[in-house]
């Protein structure tokens, strides 16, 4: 979880001077160097006293440590990234034009973040814990992301693989049924609360011997901490104040592509000697209108 992160989550869970705080960082974060630690203070109805406690309780030394980390971590979004907002795109006197091109914008950010990010030794971690799992493979997560799993689930089935995506009344079931040798794959944005699901699935699996994928966002957080094979999310959108997960949802399902890509080409040629058998068995309902795209009407190019 990235630092603009913890921030918002403290400003939405309590009334007090954290609330004030947060509101005017995630306000004022391009303009926040401008101002003093007095005058943060009068803004906020704090005190200096109050600001050190604040960036003591998000774990630094002191103010000064953490506005630089503060103001790093800001500049990087500035010098990085266009100017659109991924939590606030579009606005009401924004045109379809500008909509179209605005949430292309980001979503084509996302895809190029997760590409910069994605470690290339996890993804093969992944993929060879998914390849080789004894018996279930099963993703955990809370909607939406749960929903963006039957889509993998989909992909994987169409080359032999079997994946299970646990509901989430169900989730403690499924969990509770894994042994050793099989693959659970932890999907969490924040992937920072231990209490709440699929973290709270975390120790147990692992004290069954479950091998894990964690697929959460940046910065530090308990699945990173947990577990040993974790796939980077595009991060740069708040945790609540935002109009859609529009850059999220784009990262995730990168990340599930490349997934199936990766294990497809462990086993190219079996995979794909199934997935056309299968697709011409049993999907014979897709006739294509088009002459050309009629793979009977194909001539060979050599």
């Amino acid at each position: 979880m990235y630092l603009f992160q913890k921030i918002e989550e403290d400003a939405v869970r309590h009334e007090d001077a954290r609330k004030y705080i947060g509101d005017f960082l995630l306000l004022e974060k391009g303009n926040v160097s401008q101002y003093s630690m007095q005058q943060i203070a009068e803004k906020t109805f704090t005190s200096k006293t109050t600001l050190f406690r604040y960036a003591k309780n998000l774990g630094y030394s002191g103010w000064k440590e953490f506005l630089q980390d503060f103001l790093e971590e800001v500049h990087y979004t500035e010098h990085h990234y266009s100017k659109v907002d991924p939590n606030l795109p579009f606005m009401p006197k924004d045109t379809i034009p500008d909509i179209i091109e605005k949430i292309t914008t980001i979503q084509t950010e996302s895809l190029r973040e997760t590409a910069d990010q994605m470690d290339v030794a996890s993804l093969k971690l992944a993929a060879e814990r998914i390849l080789q799992a004894r018996r279930y493979i099963v993703l955990f997560g809370i909607s939406p992301n749960n929903l963006l799993g039957a889509i993998l689930k989909r992909k994987f089935a169409s080359i032999g693989i079997l994946m299970e995506v646990a509901l989430t009344d169900e989730s403690g079931t499924y969990a509770s049924a894994m042994k050793e040798g099989d693959c659970g794959i932890i999907l969490s944005y924040s992937g920072n609360n231990e209490e709440r699901e699929p973290m709270r699935f975390v120790k147990a699996l692992k004290e069954q011997k479950v091998n894990l994928i964690g697929i959460t966002g940046g910065g530090k957080n308990f699945l990173r901490e947990e577990i040993d094979c974790i796939l980077t999310i595009s991060s740069r959108e708040r945790l609540y104040s935002k109009i859609s997960n529009f850059t999220t949802e784009e990262s995730i399902m990168h990340i599930f592509n490349l997934l199936y890509a990766v294990c497809f080409s462990k086993n190219f040629e079996e995979s794909y000697q199934h997935k056309v058998v299968t697709s011409k068995k049993f999907e014979n309902r897709r006739n294509a209108s088009l002459i050309n795209m009629q793979e009977g009407n194909f001539e060979e190019s050599n």
